[in-house]
């Protein structure tokens, strides 16, 4: 049955001649899927899924107006009639599951990755090392009549609009911008002169369409840059758009060349709400609300505190393509929310992946794999219900599987509990999400069980899943066993409290996540301490909204050392990663590279550095040097030839880093293939 408990979240909105039942949007987002085979196929299967959640309307991933704006060479373009026949498939099953979508026109501009990539000016990107040619007039009035000719191509492909995109730092903003435009003509100088270049993009695109296409225009409500606009000449641009004939204002927040985080799980939930409310304070057409909004509850609080009119959920929807219809069905429990950590989605993107999801690897793989009731249901038994466990367990007894699943702790979660303490990360949710599974789909749960190899082969299974997990590993050091000495799971699981002065050994990302753990102070007001920590002016009255960082303090003393002479962090996501390090240096933690430790004793940690000796005088020190596969059970059912099919899985089966990604993607696989 409807739930009442967002009202607003699930009234419908009339824009235009177009009625959205509810006020979730799926943001557009880079997958991947354009340029594999069976594209259109997969696209297809992707956007349906999520239509059938419920999503109000899906904005696809951005498609080029022309080749020059293409992202990369194999980057989708639409600019020519026959490649309609590639989009009408994606429409059709979107129609089909009952949804509504637009595609995002995307022009890189400066960000491109091609020999022809072209710009407002010849100012090169600090995240590009290729120089952008600067556009004529005529082809500036060109690019503006592609802009135009993209969105008649799309409307005649079926599409219900386009969004364009007018922020992140793209061609469009690169227009508006001092920063990226040094021109004298007509389209630069004077804001007035900037503004014309979104301006006749959006009347172009309306007189080629008519007033029924919905034409959603992404504006930067933040540049975060320096030489961006001010909160005054955001606001004058979002009028001015409006009277140009857009339907709806969607945000962006911050430049793709920003030092400052966005979206990644360091940035506090719906941080960007003060921007987003200035600009539907100043309009009357809806806006929407965009970045680290992931669960319904914040949404409906965004939408009934008209902070904007509707809400972008893009990763959210990666994470749970069934995230609308279970908050609307008060299933919010359900709900497999996105812990923003970018692991799967953006740092596979740029690392020239197809995206996916760590708490959703089926995410961009609908077509590969998908959760069909077992042929023949099965006994099966999962020990340990750490991540691999979890999403073994909970996916086998989902295809009908009679699943028991032992845990040799009091709690379920294994290193997730770990993970869940470290200041940003969200497992908690994961964990949440996990409960609500087991207890859904009926496993049958035993805590505080340790069954025995010759037990389990006797138990009556058909299959037998180890997901026993790791055990850190102790490196051999001189006075590793001196009472200063901590293990990592010891001080994330509360069961030591480190002293004033910590060593760290390892720089992995273990090593990086309890450096933040025992850094960060106590926080209390969150969301201020984040915008002054990386200098963000909420008064609007600077230009790109940045202002002088606040200089942060340190709960404690903390110093990493690696063994490795290279760079610390080498393992680190590559879009969460630079913004953990800058944080860490901002509260004074020091990195030591090329360390060979000598000894651990009451002085603290003697080690050489370039054959000199050296010491940390520090209260303790915390081992973070990687982990060891705990998989003695598996050899021992191996050994007894049990007659149950055996698989191990997770960190028993690889223990590199400690990686929910990995293990939550193969308990999965190997639950779909009982």
């Amino acid at each position: 049955m409807p739930s009442n408990l967002y009202p607003t979240l699930f009234s419908p909105l009339a824009v235009g001649a177009i009625t959205l039942p509810n006020r979730i949007i799926m943001g557009s987002m880079h997958t991947g899927l354009e340029v594999v085979p069976n594209a259109s196929e997969r696209l297809a299967a992707f956007y349906a899924e999520r239509a059938r959640g419920g999503a109000a309307l899906i904005i696809t991933g951005g498609c080029s107006p022309n080749p020059a704006g293409r992202m990369d060479e194999h980057h989708g373009v639409l600019d020519r009639p026959e490649q309609i026949a590639f989009h009408r498939p994606i429409v059709d099953a979107v129609h089909a599951a009952g949804g509504l979508i637009a595609l995002q026109i995307l022009h890189a501009g400066r960000y491109a990755r091609h020999k022809d990539l072209v710009g407002a000016s010849d100012l090169l990107a600090p995240i590009n090392r290729l120089k952008p040619r600067v556009l004529t007039d005529a082809e500036v009035e060109q690019t503006i009549d592609d802009f135009a000719a993209c969105a008649a191509l799309a409307q005649a492909a079926g599409y219900d609009g386009v969004e364009i995109m007018g922020s992140e730092g793209y061609l469009v903003t690169q227009f508006t911008s001092l920063r990226t435009n040094n021109r004298t003509d007509r389209w630069g100088g004077p804001y007035e002169n900037r503004l014309r270049f979104p301006l006749e993009i959006v009347r172009r695109a309306r007189a080629r369409v008519g007033s029924g296409f919905l034409i959603v225009f992404r504006l930067s409500a933040l540049d975060l840059v320096e030489g961006g606009l001010t909160a005054g000449e955001i606001i004058a641009q979002a009028r001015a758009l409006e009277q140009a004939g857009a339907s709806i204002l969607d945000t962006g927040i911050g430049w793709h060349e920003a030092r400052v985080p966005t979206i990644g799980y360091i940035v506090p939930r719906a941080a960007w709400s003060f921007a987003v409310k200035r600009i539907r304070d100043a309009v009357s057409i809806p806006v929407v609300a965009t970045n680290r909004i992931n669960t319904p509850e914040l949404a409906e609080s965004l939408l009934a505190d008209g902070i904007a009119d509707l809400v972008s959920l893009a990763r959210p929807l990666l994470a749970d393509a069934a995230f609308c219809s279970k908050a609307l069905e008060g299933r919010a429990d359900e709900i497999n929310t996105c812990i923003a950590c970018n692991q799967a989605c953006l740092d596979f993107i740029f690392t020239g992946q197809v995206a996916t999801c760590l708490v959703n690897p089926r995410a961009c793989r609908e077509t590969e794999f998908s959760v069909r009731p077992a042929a023949t249901p099965r006994r099966v038994a999962v020990v340990g219900a750490g991540a691999a466990g979890l999403a073994c367990a909970t996916t086998a007894a989902e295809r009908g599987h009679k699943v028991t699943l032992f845990e040799a702790a009091g709690e379920i979660g294994g290193q997730l509990n770990l993970g869940k303490v470290v200041p940003g990360k969200e497992f908690a949710e994961t964990l949440r999400y996990f409960r609500a599974m087991l207890s859904k789909r009926r496993v049958d749960l035993h805590l505080n069980s340790h069954p025995r190899a010759v037990e389990l082969a006797n138990g009556g299974f058909d299959a037998i899943v180890v997901a026993t997990g790791v055990t850190p590993r102790v490196p051999d050091i001189e006075g590793v066993g001196h009472p200063m000495v901590m293990r990592y799971d010891q001080v994330l699981g509360g069961k030591r409290v480190a002293g004033r002065r910590v060593a760290v050994i390892g720089a992995g990302g273990i090593g990086f996540d309890v450096a933040e753990y025992l850094s960060t102070p106590a926080q209390g007001d969150e969301l201020a301490h984040f915008m002054e920590a990386w200098g963000v002016d909420r008064s609007g009255t600077v230009g790109g909204g940045l202002v002088k960082p606040v200089p942060q303090s340190a709960a404690r003393e903390v110093t990493i050392l690696q063994r490795k002479p290279a760079p610390a962090g080498k393992t680190l996501g590559l879009t969460t990663g630079w913004a953990l390090k800058a944080g860490l240096a901002q509260r004074g933690v020091k990195i030591i590279t090329g360390a060979q430790y000598v000894r651990i004793d009451d002085q603290g940690l003697h080690y050489l550095q370039d054959g000199k000796p050296a010491l940390l005088e520090v209260d303790n020190v915390v081992l973070c040097a990687g982990q060891e596969s705990a998989r003695g059970l598996y050899d021992e059912l191996i050994a007894l030839g049990a007659q149950a099919s055996v698989t191990v899985v997770g960190g028993a089966k690889r223990a590199a880093e400690l990686d929910a990604l990995y293990a939550i993607d193969q308990g999965m696989r190997t639950a779909l293939a009982l």
